[in-house]
């Protein structure tokens, strides 16, 4: 039995700009946060001849091409791994769609775990690179490169994606009061609105890879904010860090109608009158969670449960994508 977990993420400055078609172009960097929900895969030899696969569907195999879950495919037949003897399932903190990397740290849970199961060892810059393999080039997904390498490395990780598709990842320069306090006053709360990341990516993608003025002058200003988050943190003003919130989401709306919706709207201007400081929503958007930033957590506790938003709670995590049990 083997059994690894991946960490899912939150975006703290600087998302949208680890797409390939836009820092290929002009590099981009971001804060990224892993948290302590997860993804986690299990692992087991059987005595049947094919492969169990249990996921939201159940699927037997005895044939590599004919996997429908289009990630697990690629994984096992990228690491040629035979249908044989083995059950596989998956399980979730989060449920797909809610703008938090599931994706990414799926596919980086899956690898670890037949990795473990081949008893090779793996570095998380290669974890992160063989996940975006996967998903970029095999699979032709529109996303970027930042819920791989998070959820490889974990922590508060600040992350460079160079035009020749080398990723410098690095860990934040940020005092242990103010990571208490960043801990302690972000909240998340489920829009109970989820969605396809890929379909709101292509939006972005399709134009960066046209070189839209709008759009590429949108992540430009998006990257310095980026940096401008980053420097706030590790001089601890969070307030700065929270105003910088309000930017970025006011920035990303512009990049696709599809960002928002009038519901998410009203429950970001009620986040704002009851005690945020700062907010916006969290990963490609179209739906997921919003993350506001607060030192008044209790009456925006209250207006959010009024309003019918679930909050989840969370801590930062550390550790990256791990195996937690192998026997």
């Amino acid at each position: 039995m083997i059994i690894t977990r991946s960490p899912l993420r939150i975006t703290l400055g600087g998302g949208g700009t680890d797409l390939p078609s836009y820092y290929t172009n002009h590099g981009g960097f971001l804060v990224s946060a892993a948290i302590d929900k997860y993804v986690y895969i299990t692992l087991h030899k059987t005595f049947v001849d094919y492969l169990i696969l249990k996921y939201s569907e159940m699927e037997k195999v005895n044939d590599l091409s004919g996997i429908r879950h289009p990630i697990i495919r690629e994984v096992f037949k990228y690491l040629d791994i035979g249908p044989s003897y083995l059950e596989m399932t998956s399980m979730a903190d989060i449920p797909a769609g809610t703008g938090l990397g599931s994706s990414g740290s799926f596919t980086t849970a899956l690898l670890k775990a037949l990795y473990a199961y081949k008893k090779d060892l793996l570095h998380p810059q290669d974890l992160a690179e063989q996940a975006c393999h996967i998903e970029i080039d095999r699979l032709a997904c529109p996303v970027g490169k930042q819920d791989q390498y998070i959820a490889a490395y974990g922590g508060i990780t600040c992350f460079n994606f160079h035009q020749n598709h080398q990723v410098e990842a690095w860990p934040l320069q940020i005092s242990q009061e103010t990571l208490f306090n960043l801990e302690d006053n972000l909240l998340l709360f489920f829009t109970g609105y989820s969605r396809s990341a890929g379909d709101i990516l292509k939006e972005q993608d399709v134009k960066s890879q046209k070189s839209d003025k709008d759009m590429v002058e949108n992540l430009h200003f998006v990257k310095e904010l980026g940096l401008k988050s980053k420097a706030a943190l590790e001089s601890g003003d969070l307030h700065e860090f929270a105003d910088l919130m309000n930017v970025h989401w006011d920035y990303k709306k512009k990049r696709s109608a599809n960002m928002s919706n009038n519901p998410i709207n009203e429950w970001y201007e009620l986040g704002r009158a009851n005690g945020a400081m700062g907010g916006k929503l969290v990963g490609a958007g179209g739906g997921g969670f919003l993350m506001f930033y607060s030192e008044d957590n209790t009456s925006l506790r209250h207006a959010m449960r009024r309003a019918g938003l679930v909050e989840v709670r969370f801590r930062f995590d550390f550790e990256g994508t791990k195996v937690v049990a192998q026997a």
